[in-house]
């Protein structure tokens, strides 16, 4: 969803969030930063990427270097993965998986960012 207006409201989860700018910007971007910026700080300070995809999706095609962790073991992998002590960019099929496996991940300590479909994400490495 584009802003192009000086004030256009949304509502948005029962939040009302009034755009107030004259250039064109999403409102994701606008209410949580630039997700392409985000995945490359995480990158440069040396992220991990999780495709939380089952085993027989990962061996079909993935990210180069990326760990196929499958959601359904993402909370038992928890020490592993802090072990790492890196910052995790999630990713899976579409994105669906992935932000639950952040979620869980920040619910635990980790910090995370949800990096989306895998091949989405491999165009932005």
């Amino acid at each position: 969803m584009n802003c192009n207006a000086t004030y256009v409201t949304y509502t948005f989860e029962k939040i009302k969030v009034i755009c107030i700018k004259n250039e064109t910007m999403g409102l994701l971007s606008f209410l949580f930063g630039n997700k392409n910026d985000m995945i490359k700080d995480f990158l440069n300070r040396g992220a991990i990427i999780i495709d939380v995809r089952t085993t027989q999706e990962y061996n079909q095609g993935a990210i180069s270097g990326s760990k196929n962790m499958p959601l359904q073991t993402i909370q038992s992998k928890i020490k592993d993965i802090k072990k790492y002590n890196k910052p995790v960019i999630t990713c899976c099929a579409s994105g669906m998986r992935s932000v639950s496996a952040a979620s869980i991940l920040k619910s635990n300590g980790v910090e995370a960012i949800n990096g989306g479909g895998w091949m989405s994400l491999n165009s932005k490495l």
